[in-house]
Parts: C-alpha cells; sequence; structure tokens
C-alpha cells in the first residue's frame, strides 16, 4: 500500500471520530418494520414516512430510529400535536 492511500485511510478513521462533519441534505431509506417495508425521505431537513401514523403526527417509530441513529447529523422530526 503506498503511502498516500495510508493518508487517507489515517484521515478516514480521525474523521469518523468527528460525526459533527457531517451534516445530511437528503436521503431516502426502505425500513423493514413489524408489517411492512416503509418509505423514509429526508429532504433539506424535513422527513416523510409512508405509515399512517406519520401523516396524522409528523413523526413515527421509523423516524426517531433514524434520528437516534443519525443523531447530530439530521435535524430532527417535529411532531403534530393532538388537538385538544
Amino acid at each position: 500500500m503506498d503511502s498516500s492511500m495510508i493518508g487517507k485511510i489515517e484521515k478516514a478513521i480521525l474523521y469518523a471520530h468527528e460525526p459533527e462533519r457531517i451534516k445530511f441534505e437528503q436521503f431516502e431509506v426502505s425500513f423493514e418494520g413489524d408489517h411492512k417495508i416503509h418509505k423514509i425521505t429526508y429532504r433539506q431537513g424535513e422527513w416523510s414516512c409512508d405509515c399512517s401514523f406519520f401523516e396524522h403526527r409528523g413523526v413515527c417509530s421509523h423516524v426517531m430510529t433514524l434520528e437516534r441513529i443519525l443523531v447530530g447529523s439530521v435535524q430532527p422530526a417535529e411532531a403534530t400535536p393532538l388537538p385538544a
């Protein structure tokens, strides 16, 4: 292995210990839920999930799971309050 590749590997290891450097702008994932596979998207700080709970509340267990995995790299979803 040449020295330039070694330097890149060392830099990657350092970057991996500084996750705050990474901010996701957009992505799309398939999430295998208990009952079906859900499509989740994240674009410019806005979440979307095709499950019915997200449709009514603006957040769901699928999105909350991804927020936990990607903590610090994404904006949290804004839950819609229940009507009074």
